[in-house]
């Protein structure tokens, strides 16, 4: 009796390490995996290539643009997870795109190479923790300022400014920062919008007297940035520090990326860090 049951138990030991042999067997195992249920309205689908494909590895990234797919096949990644949109629009539709030059390019190379494309987004954020933000505090070493395990709001020592903002530089290793308010405010509130949550949502959290310093991805500039300014024109101690809607995310898909490797067995896992979006002059 006792061999049967060690049978059993190893049977099912070694059908929890299991390899993966398609994305869409990948895709199955991320559903198994995260906390949350799965909806069926989401933007987190297939957004090009044939599920079915027989896996070779694959590559995690913040934006499946034309660099990181040919970084993707050098490392000979086949399957490619991303966190944003492939198709320059929220729900990746492509009819407006039919007969641009750019998106049939980029078809070509995606079906030469037999690559598979899936959206992880609405379900990494809803897991638990969200892994956009558990990526990003472990990366800038947040954790500890959290305000009762908050991913929002945080407390720090008395900083300034422009110490604060060059040390985020640092850590996400970004050539440029963009600041609204005064370089030589001292605070202690910080407010945390990683992506791009609109400027409304921007809004609201400089609305909240426990933010004095806001830290955000990307906004409107009609929206985020005249509210700033004129807070600030009036004399009211608060800051925006913008870091870009790739870099104030990328973390959490670097996370993501470990994340998979817990239960993703025998299939290689890599990160793929996005270029910048522009450059500087």
């Amino acid at each position: 009796m006792k061999r049967i049951f060690l049978f059993v138990f190893l049977l099912g030991s070694l059908s929890c390490f299991s390899q993966p042999e398609t994305p869409i067997e990948v895709v199955d195992l991320i559903k198994k995996n995260v906390t949350c249920s799965w909806a069926d309205k989401t933007v987190d689908t297939f957004k090009a290539g044939d599920p079915e494909t027989p896996l070779k590895g694959i590559a995690v990234c913040m934006f499946a643009d034309m660099a990181t797919l040919k970084e993707a096949v050098q490392q000979k990644c086949n399957f490619i997870i991303t966190h944003e949109p492939v198709f320059y629009n929220h729900l990746d539709e492509t009819k407006a795109f039919d007969n641009d030059t750019v998106y049939q390019e980029k078809m070509e190379f995606i079906d030469k190479h037999d690559l598979v494309i899936f959206r992880f987004h609405d379900h990494i954020h809803r897991t638990e923790p969200d892994g956009i933000y558990e990526g990003m505090l472990t990366k800038l070493d947040w954790k500890k300022y959290a305000l009762n395990g908050s991913h929002f709001l945080f407390e720090f020592k008395q900083t300034r400014l422009s110490d604060f903002s060059k040390e985020i530089k640092e850590k996400l290793g970004l050539e440029t920062v963009r600041i609204i308010g005064d370089p030589k405010m001292i605070f202690t509130k910080v407010g945390l919008a990683v992506g791009a949550p609109g400027g409304q949502s921007h809004i609201r959290m400089l609305q909240n007297p426990r933010v004095e310093v806001l830290v955000a991805g990307e906004a409107p500039e009609w929206e985020t940035y005249l509210y700033a300014n004129d807070a600030v024109e009036q004399g009211k101690k608060k800051a925006v520090i913008f870091l870009g809607h790739i870099k104030s995310e990328e973390a959490g898909m670097e996370y993501c990326a470990d994340w998979l490797k817990n239960f993703v067995q025998g299939v290689p896992i890599k990160f793929i860090e996005n270029e910048a979006n522009f450059t500087e002059l």
